[in-house]
C-alpha cells in the first residue's frame, strides 16, 4: 500500500491593519504611562479645571439665551478634556517620537503612515473619550443635566474632534525641534480655543464682531454641537453652519499632515 505525503509550508503570519494599529497603541500607552508629567496633564488638568469655573458660569446672565449653567459646564468640560487630553498630550507624543527615531524606523515595517498616527494617537484619544463619559455622569448627577435632547448632534461633534485634534496634534509638532518647543507651539491655539470656542464663555455672551470670526475656530462647532445636542435649542441653519466648519476643519487638518508632518528629527 503506498501513501501519498503531504507537505505544507507555513507562510508569513499575516497581519491587518487594525492588528498593527492596537498593537503600536499598546505600545504607546505603556510610554505614555511612563512619562508622568504628560500624563498628569492629560488626566487630571482636563477633570479639576472646569469645577473650579463653576462660580463664573453661575455668576453669567444666562436669562433669555436657553442655557442653564450645567448645558455652559458640561461642553466647556468636554473642550478642556479636547485640548488638554488629546491635543496637548498628542503634541508632545509625536514630537518626542519623532526626535527619539521612533517614527522613522515604524516607517521601514510593514506598517502605513495613517496606522503609525493612529496607533500613537489611539491612547490620548481614550483618555479624552473616558474623560467625557466621567465629566457626563458627574454633572448629571450635581448637577442634573440629564441626557442629551439630540444625542446625534453630540455624537457627530466627538467623532469630528477626535479625528481633527490629533491631526491638528501631528501639524503643530512638526513645526518644532523638541518636546519642549512643541509644547511652546501648542499654546497659541490651546488659547485661542479657550477664549474663543465657548468654552469660557458661550458664543452667546459674546459681542456682535467677536462672534463670527469665533464661530470659525477649529473648536468652535465641537462645542456648538454639544452643547445644541444636549439643550436641544440649536436650529437647522446653526446646525449645518457648525457641521459644514467641523467638517471643513477636518479637511484641512489632514490635508496639513500628507503635506507637512516630519517624519524625521528638525536640525
Amino acid at each position: 500500500m503506498s501513501g501519498t505525503a503531504v507537505t505544507t509550508e507555513a507562510g508569513p503570519a499575516r497581519t491587518t491593519a487594525a492588528g498593527r494599529t492596537r498593537a503600536l497603541a499598546r505600545a504607546e500607552l505603556t510610554l505614555l504611562g511612563r512619562t508622568r508629567a504628560t500624563l498628569a496633564a492629560a488626566v487630571f488638568v482636563p477633570l479639576i479645571m472646569p469645577f473650579s469655573l463653576r462660580s463664573a458660569v453661575t455668576s453669567m446672565r444666562l436669562e433669555g439665551t436657553g442655557l442653564t449653567v450645567g448645558s455652559v459646564l458640561l461642553p466647556s468640560s468636554i473642550g478642556f478634556a479636547l485640548l488638554f487630553a488629546v491635543y496637548g498630550s498628542l503634541v508632545s507624543v509625536y514630537a518626542a517620537r519623532r526626535e527619539e527615531l521612533v517614527l522613522k524606523r515604524l516607517r521601514t515595517g510593514e506598517l502605513r503612515d495613517v496606522e503609525i498616527l493612529a496607533g500613537a494617537a489611539l491612547p490620548s484619544v481614550a483618555i479624552g473619550l473616558a474623560q467625557c463619559l466621567i465629566l457626563t455622569v458627574a454633572y448629571q448627577v450635581t448637577l442634573g443635566v440629564g441626557m442629551p435632547e439630540r444625542p446625534g448632534l453630540v455624537l457627530l461633534g466627538l467623532l469630528s474632534a477626535f479625528v481633527t485634534w490629533p491631526a491638528l496634534a501631528a501639524v503643530t509638532a512638526s513645526f518644532s525641534k523638541s518636546v519642549e518647543g512643541a509644547q511652546v507651539a501648542a499654546a497659541p491655539l490651546t488659547l485661542v480655543s479657550l477664549v474663543g470656542s465657548g468654552t469660557f464663555v458661550p458664543l452667546e455672551l459674546l459681542p456682535d464682531g467677536a462672534a463670527p470670526f469665533c464661530e470659525l475656530l477649529p473648536l468652535t462647532p465641537v462645542i456648538t454641537l454639544i452643547r445644541g445636542g444636549w439643550s436641544g435649542h440649536l436650529s437647522a441653519h446653526d446646525t449645518a453652519g457648525a457641521l459644514a466648519t467641523a467638517v471643513a476643519w477636518t479637511v484641512i487638518a489632514v490635508f496639513a499632515v500628507r503635506r507637512w508632518f516630519r517624519w524625521e528629527p528638525r536640525r
